[in-house]
């Protein structure tokens, strides 16, 4: 049986995956390349998830009380960034629990 392709002619799995590689670059990347559903989801979850989080070690980084904060956020952003890749890859549209509901949101709107 034939994995289903995407407009870029990857498998949608893949197309999922690759979507989180690069963080919102490749998000952003494959909101505009493809129009199916999964990929597009994967895409706009990048997005958001990964803006969150770049935001979120940014604000914690000029707080000197809340510096040793960032060290933690990027060490599980590294492991939700596996997560994400490692679900996509498998088929599951896994939602990041809070952000996911907004990426799914955003993502109906573009």
């Amino acid at each position: 049986m034939a994995a289903e392709k995407s407009g870029t002619g990857l498998s949608k799995n893949t197309s999922g995956a690759l979507a989180y590689v690069l963080g919102p670059v490749t998000g952003v990347i494959f909101l505009v390349l493809e129009k199916d559903p999964f990929v597009r989801f994967h895409a706009m979850q990048s997005v958001v998830v990964f803006l969150v989080l770049f935001v979120l070690q940014w604000v914690f980084g000029i707080t000197i009380v809340l510096l040793p904060l960032v060290p933690l956020i990027s060490i599980l952003a590294f492991i939700l960034w596996l997560l994400l890749i490692y679900k996509a890859w498998q088929g599951d549209e896994w939602e990041v629990p809070v952000l996911g509901k907004y990426a799914r949101k955003f993502v109906k709107k573009v």
